[in-house]
């Protein structure tokens, strides 16, 4: 290899340009193709300079592009000053060791190794911070590419880790290609290339299924659900002459609603406050409307009862049924830590399974969803309240949730958006809640819904990486020998199978 770089200016501008790249990349509104440029300068400083340069060039570009974050984290949703640096400064070192391991791993003359390590070692941090933090899997880089429908169709086969992978793993190959006297540069263009066109087969091979032109269409056979949201400030108590008034917002529109096909009629999260005395004066209200309507209405509300305080979506049946209670299962940590969270699932009455219920944050955890499937949802109906500036982001990351899982989302946000996708990520619906004062969409549920692997084979790509980051740690001769065993027990799996 060439001697190390030691001009600062060259460090600095690499450093520069990509962490400009990861703002613009990453973040609440993130540009999908500049992701994939993003680590690019870095990792091509790294093969470059020495091993302290490669480490603090790369550390402070993941860092600068995180920029636009901290006023999120401190500012809208209130996370403690010590937890919001340890999170963007750690995630920051960690980003400066797996490309100094990368670089490590060009100079022993490993080259395919050196390129795989950095998303490999990317997605098992990804999969730890989302099984250990109350966070789920908010913090990925596969919502960058949620609008980009071929490549978001890889996560029903690996989740989000498989666009993590290959949102890394291009530019970690391109570098590696560039790299002063890299051995093998066929062997690993060509399997970046069979990677990345494996992808985008696959993706435009799934969304070949029609799944917004379900049977019926438009017609008497068709299931529609309707979103409907009035904007305003924290919830308002049930019981009091402006919770009256906006109840009486609400079911001024369910009608119209109902007259244009609409079976289910989903409401905002905690929209209104009540007690276990003064919630009959939010049901009853919305079971009349739901009897003579023929519609099911799904309601959040904040309530205070025996059982503490609850974040709840009630479900209030067009059959006249009882009443379906979901108390919000992932509580967002430090804003609803007066809450007390639920336990299981809920259904919507006379949907069989196919029809569940959740609430806003209980779908950055891919888990909930994946075992929803596994019960037989397929849609999920999901109040929500989001911060506005994150709207974009929140929303994709429902949608991400679908397409893992092959379900429809009909998501309802205050200070979001309103968004019905189907099972393949296609925006059926969409609207911003603060457009008017009272805004609604309805659309046509899908009328079937394929499984995945993603639902029946979860984080199976995680462990994958987590057994490439090991045998990249490896000694080579010892590499060898685990790559020899894992070969000879698929071999006799297959064999049994």
């Amino acid at each position: 290899m060439n001697p190390p770089i030691r001009r600062p200016v060259v460090a600095l501008a690499a450093t520069a340009l990509s962490a400009t790249l990861f703002h613009f990349g990453t973040g609440l509104t993130p540009v999908p193709w500049v992701t994939w440029l993003a680590p690019l300068p870095v990792l091509v400083l790294a093969h470059r300079a020495g091993a302290r340069t490669a480490f603090v060039a790369a550390s402070a570009a993941w860092l600068g592009g995180e920029t636009a974050m901290w006023g999120y984290f401190l500012g809208t949703v209130r996370i403690p000053p010590p937890m919001v640096v340890s999170m963007l400064v750690g995630s920051a070192l960690l980003f400066g060791l797996v490309v100094l391991l990368s670089r490590a791993l060009m100079l022993r003359g490993r080259p395919l190794s050196a390129a795989a390590v950095v998303p490999a070692a990317w997605v098992v941090v990804e999969w730890a911070v989302s099984v250990l933090s109350p966070n789920g899997a908010w913090w990925s880089l596969a919502y960058t590419q949620a609008d980009v429908l071929p490549v978001l169709q890889t996560v029903s086969v690996t989740g989000p880790w498989g666009i993590t992978f290959l949102v890394l793993g291009a530019p970690a190959a391109v570098a590696v290609l560039l790299a002063p006297g890299a051995a093998g540069r066929l062997r690993i263009g060509a399997t970046a290339v069979v990677v990345l066109a494996l992808a985008a087969g696959y993706g435009a091979w799934r969304l070949r299924t029609p799944y917004e032109d379900g049977p019926g269409g438009d017609g008497p056979g068709a299931e529609k659900v309707a979103l409907l949201a009035a904007d305003r400030g924290g919830w308002v108590a049930v019981d009091s002459a402006e919770g009256r008034a906006l109840l009486g917002t609400y079911t001024a529109r369910i009608p119209e609603l109902a007259e244009r096909g609409a079976r289910v009629v989903v409401m905002p999260e905690k929209v209104f406050a009540a007690t276990d005395a003064t919630l009959p004066e939010l049901v009853e209200p919305l079971a009349r409307l739901a009897a003579d309507h023929h519609v099911d209405i799904i309601a959040g509300l904040v309530l205070t009862g025996a059982g503490g305080l609850r974040n709840v979506a009630v479900d209030v049946p067009a059959d006249g049924s009882r009443p379906v209670e979901y108390f919000k299962r992932h509580l967002i940590p430090g804003l609803e830590s007066d809450f007390r969270p639920g336990d299981r699932d809920a259904f919507v009455p006379g949907s069989g399974s196919r029809w569940g219920i959740a609430i806003c944050f209980d779908l950055d955890l891919p888990g909930l969803v994946r075992d929803y499937r596994r019960s037989g949802a397929t849609t999920m109906f999901v109040p929500a309240w989001d911060f506005d500036r994150d709207r974009w982001l929140h929303g994709r990351m429902a949608v991400t949730r679908g397409v893992e899982n092959g379900l429809t989302v009909a998501r309802a946000a205050r200070d979001g958006d309103l968004v019905v996708s189907d099972p393949n990520g296609r925006i059926l619906a969409e609207a911003h809640s603060a457009d008017a004062p009272v805004v609604s969409v309805i659309a046509t549920l899908p009328a079937r819904s394929a499984g995945t692997l993603y639902t029946r084979f979860g984080d199976w790509f995680a462990w994958a990486c987590a057994l490439l980051l090991l045998l990249a740690l490896a000694p080579p001769a010892r590499a060898r020998r685990v790559r020899t065993r894992v070969a000879g027990a698929g071999r006799a799996h297959a064999a049994a199978s």
